[in-house]
Protein backbone atom coordinates (compact mmCIF):
# COMPACT_ATOMS: atom_id res chain seq x y z
CA UNK A 1 0.00 0.00 0.00
CA UNK A 2 1.04 3.63 -0.36
CA UNK A 3 3.33 2.73 -3.25
CA UNK A 4 0.50 0.68 -4.79
CA UNK A 5 2.81 -2.05 -6.09
CA UNK A 6 3.19 -5.77 -5.52
CA UNK A 7 6.43 -6.86 -3.86
CA UNK A 8 7.89 -10.35 -4.06
CA UNK A 9 9.57 -11.63 -0.88
CA UNK A 10 11.46 -14.88 -0.25
CA UNK A 11 10.35 -15.19 3.37
CA UNK A 12 7.83 -13.80 5.84
CA UNK A 13 8.36 -11.57 7.58
CA UNK A 14 11.07 -10.16 5.31
CA UNK A 15 14.30 -10.75 7.27
CA UNK A 16 15.81 -7.46 6.15
CA UNK A 17 13.14 -5.49 8.00
CA UNK A 18 14.69 -3.63 10.94
CA UNK A 19 12.51 -3.57 14.04
CA UNK A 20 12.38 0.10 14.98
CA UNK A 21 10.95 1.50 18.20
CA UNK A 22 8.97 4.70 17.96
CA UNK A 23 8.54 5.90 21.52
CA UNK A 24 5.32 7.51 22.66
CA UNK A 25 6.00 11.10 23.62
CA UNK A 26 3.94 14.09 24.69
CA UNK A 27 4.64 17.56 25.97
CA UNK A 28 1.13 17.73 27.30
CA UNK A 29 -2.02 15.68 27.06
CA UNK A 30 -2.09 13.50 23.92
CA UNK A 31 -5.89 13.32 23.91
CA UNK A 32 -7.34 13.70 20.40
CA UNK A 33 -5.93 15.59 17.42
CA UNK A 34 -5.89 18.70 19.60
CA UNK A 35 -3.32 17.08 21.87
CA UNK A 36 0.45 17.06 21.81
CA UNK A 37 1.27 13.40 21.25
CA UNK A 38 4.31 12.43 19.22
CA UNK A 39 6.27 9.40 18.01
CA UNK A 40 10.06 9.59 18.16
CA UNK A 41 13.02 7.22 17.86
CA UNK A 42 14.53 9.21 20.76
CA UNK A 43 13.71 7.55 24.10
CA UNK A 44 11.81 9.65 26.64
CA UNK A 45 13.22 10.89 29.91
CA UNK A 46 10.90 12.52 32.43
CA UNK A 47 7.45 12.95 30.91
CA UNK A 48 3.93 13.10 32.26
CA UNK A 49 1.61 10.20 31.53
CA UNK A 50 -1.48 10.44 29.34
CA UNK A 51 -4.89 9.45 30.66
CA UNK A 52 -8.42 9.22 29.36
CA UNK A 53 -11.81 8.09 30.58
CA UNK A 54 -13.20 5.05 28.83
CA UNK A 55 -16.98 4.88 29.25
CA UNK A 56 -18.64 1.68 27.98
CA UNK A 57 -21.80 3.73 27.41
CA UNK A 58 -19.94 5.81 24.82
CA UNK A 59 -17.25 3.66 23.19
CA UNK A 60 -14.97 4.78 20.38
CA UNK A 61 -16.63 3.73 17.12
CA UNK A 62 -15.38 1.28 14.53
CA UNK A 63 -14.42 3.11 11.33
CA UNK A 64 -13.38 0.74 8.55
CA UNK A 65 -10.75 -1.92 9.10
CA UNK A 66 -10.88 -5.71 8.89
CA UNK A 67 -14.65 -6.11 8.83
CA UNK A 68 -16.89 -8.58 7.10
CA UNK A 69 -20.48 -9.50 6.61
CA UNK A 70 -22.33 -6.21 7.23
CA UNK A 71 -20.99 -3.65 4.75
CA UNK A 72 -24.39 -1.92 4.66
CA UNK A 73 -23.84 -0.61 8.19
CA UNK A 74 -20.05 -0.82 8.62
CA UNK A 75 -17.93 -0.25 5.53
CA UNK A 76 -14.71 -2.27 5.63
CA UNK A 77 -11.26 -1.25 4.50
CA UNK A 78 -9.39 2.06 4.58
CA UNK A 79 -11.48 4.91 6.02
CA UNK A 80 -10.68 8.35 7.35
CA UNK A 81 -10.09 8.03 11.10
CA UNK A 82 -10.36 11.71 12.02
CA UNK A 83 -13.83 11.33 13.53
CA UNK A 84 -12.37 8.92 16.11
CA UNK A 85 -9.20 10.97 16.52
CA UNK A 86 -11.25 14.00 17.56
CA UNK A 87 -12.48 12.15 20.66
CA UNK A 88 -10.90 12.88 24.04
CA UNK A 89 -10.82 9.13 24.86
CA UNK A 90 -8.45 8.49 21.94
CA UNK A 91 -4.75 9.26 22.45
CA UNK A 92 -3.05 10.37 19.23
CA UNK A 93 0.72 10.07 18.68
CA UNK A 94 2.24 11.23 15.38
CA UNK A 95 5.66 11.51 13.77
CA UNK A 96 6.78 14.66 12.04
CA UNK A 97 6.14 14.67 8.26
CA UNK A 98 8.57 12.17 6.77
CA UNK A 99 11.57 13.53 4.89
CA UNK A 100 11.62 10.48 2.59
CA UNK A 101 9.57 7.39 1.78
CA UNK A 102 9.56 4.75 4.53
CA UNK A 103 8.38 1.19 3.96
CA UNK A 104 6.96 -0.76 6.90
CA UNK A 105 6.44 -4.46 6.11
CA UNK A 106 5.84 -7.18 8.68
CA UNK A 107 4.53 -7.61 12.21
CA UNK A 108 3.48 -4.48 14.15
CA UNK A 109 3.59 -4.51 17.96
CA UNK A 110 2.66 -1.97 20.61
CA UNK A 111 4.45 -2.15 23.97
CA UNK A 112 2.50 -0.27 26.63
CA UNK A 113 3.07 0.55 30.26
CA UNK A 114 -0.49 1.06 31.42
CA UNK A 115 -2.74 1.20 34.44
CA UNK A 116 -6.47 1.52 35.07
CA UNK A 117 -8.84 2.49 37.84
CA UNK A 118 -10.83 -0.66 36.96
CA UNK A 119 -10.20 -4.36 37.59
CA UNK A 120 -10.49 -5.09 33.88
CA UNK A 121 -10.42 -2.99 30.73
CA UNK A 122 -9.24 -3.11 27.12
CA UNK A 123 -6.43 -1.32 25.36
CA UNK A 124 -6.48 -0.77 21.60
CA UNK A 125 -3.86 0.36 19.12
CA UNK A 126 -4.24 1.46 15.51
CA UNK A 127 -1.55 2.27 12.94
CA UNK A 128 -2.53 5.11 10.61
CA UNK A 129 -1.03 6.73 7.48
CA UNK A 130 -1.80 10.47 7.35
CA UNK A 131 -1.53 12.20 3.99
CA UNK A 132 -0.61 15.91 3.66
CA UNK A 133 -4.29 16.83 3.29
CA UNK A 134 -5.02 15.25 6.68
CA UNK A 135 -6.78 12.08 5.50
CA UNK A 136 -5.95 9.45 8.15
CA UNK A 137 -6.00 5.95 6.64
CA UNK A 138 -6.20 2.93 8.95
CA UNK A 139 -3.65 0.22 8.18
CA UNK A 140 -3.80 -2.35 10.96
CA UNK A 141 -4.87 -2.55 14.57
CA UNK A 142 -5.12 -4.71 17.66
CA UNK A 143 -6.78 -5.05 21.04
CA UNK A 144 -5.94 -6.62 24.39
CA UNK A 145 -8.40 -7.47 27.14
CA UNK A 146 -6.35 -6.99 30.28
CA UNK A 147 -7.69 -10.03 32.13
CA UNK A 148 -6.03 -12.10 29.37
CA UNK A 149 -2.72 -10.20 29.44
CA UNK A 150 -0.79 -13.29 30.59
CA UNK A 151 -2.95 -16.15 29.33
CA UNK A 152 -6.07 -16.62 27.24
CA UNK A 153 -6.91 -19.75 29.23
CA UNK A 154 -6.58 -18.32 32.75
CA UNK A 155 -7.97 -14.79 33.09
CA UNK A 156 -6.60 -12.72 35.96
CA UNK A 157 -8.11 -9.37 36.98
CA UNK A 158 -5.95 -6.31 37.52
CA UNK A 159 -5.17 -4.50 40.72
CA UNK A 160 -6.60 -1.01 40.21
CA UNK A 161 -3.92 1.62 39.54
CA UNK A 162 -1.11 -0.93 39.37
CA UNK A 163 1.20 -0.44 36.38
CA UNK A 164 1.41 -3.35 33.93
CA UNK A 165 3.65 -3.81 30.92
CA UNK A 166 1.71 -5.39 28.05
CA UNK A 167 2.23 -6.02 24.34
CA UNK A 168 -0.55 -5.60 21.81
CA UNK A 169 -0.41 -7.72 18.68
CA UNK A 170 -1.37 -5.26 15.94
CA UNK A 171 -1.09 -7.90 13.22
CA UNK A 172 0.91 -7.17 10.10
CA UNK A 173 0.93 -4.69 7.27
CA UNK A 174 2.93 -3.63 4.23
CA UNK A 175 2.80 0.08 3.57
CA UNK A 176 5.03 2.79 2.15
CA UNK A 177 4.60 5.99 4.12
CA UNK A 178 5.32 8.48 1.37
CA UNK A 179 7.50 11.55 1.75
CA UNK A 180 5.50 14.25 3.52
CA UNK A 181 3.14 11.72 5.10
CA UNK A 182 2.86 11.11 8.85
CA UNK A 183 2.91 7.78 10.69
CA UNK A 184 0.34 7.88 13.48
CA UNK A 185 -0.68 5.69 16.39
CA UNK A 186 -4.07 5.79 18.08
CA UNK A 187 -4.43 4.34 21.59
CA UNK A 188 -7.82 3.88 23.22
CA UNK A 189 -9.92 1.26 25.00
CA UNK A 190 -12.66 0.44 22.52
CA UNK A 191 -13.35 -0.21 18.85
CA UNK A 192 -17.07 -0.89 18.87
CA UNK A 193 -18.95 -2.75 17.47
CA UNK A 194 -16.10 -4.63 15.81
CA UNK A 195 -14.97 -5.65 19.29
CA UNK A 196 -17.21 -6.21 22.30
CA UNK A 197 -17.15 -3.39 24.85
CA UNK A 198 -15.36 -4.16 28.07
CA UNK A 199 -17.68 -3.37 30.99
CA UNK A 200 -14.64 -2.72 33.25
CA UNK A 201 -16.10 -4.80 36.11
CA UNK A 202 -14.58 -8.22 35.44
CA UNK A 203 -18.08 -9.72 35.28
CA UNK A 204 -19.22 -12.09 32.55
CA UNK A 205 -19.68 -9.96 29.43
CA UNK A 206 -22.53 -12.11 28.11
CA UNK A 207 -24.79 -11.89 31.13
CA UNK A 208 -23.90 -8.74 33.09
CA UNK A 209 -25.54 -5.39 32.46
CA UNK A 210 -23.51 -3.48 35.04
CA UNK A 211 -20.62 -1.33 33.90
CA UNK A 212 -18.38 1.44 35.23
CA UNK A 213 -16.24 4.06 33.50
CA UNK A 214 -12.49 3.52 33.78
CA UNK A 215 -9.71 6.09 34.00
CA UNK A 216 -6.97 4.54 31.90
CA UNK A 217 -3.39 5.78 31.86
CA UNK A 218 -0.47 5.28 29.46
CA UNK A 219 2.97 5.92 30.92
CA UNK A 220 5.89 6.94 28.69
CA UNK A 221 9.06 7.96 30.49
CA UNK A 222 12.54 6.55 30.99
CA UNK A 223 11.26 3.88 33.39
CA UNK A 224 8.17 3.11 31.29
CA UNK A 225 9.22 3.47 27.62
CA UNK A 226 5.98 2.69 25.81
CA UNK A 227 6.69 2.24 22.12
CA UNK A 228 5.26 1.33 18.74
CA UNK A 229 7.50 -1.29 17.11
CA UNK A 230 7.48 -1.45 13.31
CA UNK A 231 9.70 -3.33 10.81
CA UNK A 232 11.29 -0.71 8.58
CA UNK A 233 12.61 -1.97 5.27
CA UNK A 234 15.94 -0.70 3.88
CA UNK A 235 15.80 2.02 1.25
CA UNK A 236 16.28 0.41 -2.19
CA UNK A 237 19.56 1.20 -3.86
CA UNK A 238 19.34 3.72 -6.67
CA UNK A 239 19.58 2.14 -10.15
CA UNK A 240 23.03 2.31 -11.68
Amino acid sequence: MGENKYHQESDWPPPEGKLTRYFLRSGGPANSLRGDGGLSVTPPKKESSDKFTYDPANPAPTIGGSLCCDAEHYEPGPRDQRAAENRSDVLVYSTKPLAEDMEVTGQVTLDLWAKSSAVDTDFTGKLVDVSPDGFATDLTDGILRMRYRDSREKPVLMNPNQVYKVSLDMWATSNVFKKGHIMRLEVSSSNFPRFDRNLNTGADQATSREFVPAINTILHDDEHPSALIVPVMPVPAAPQ
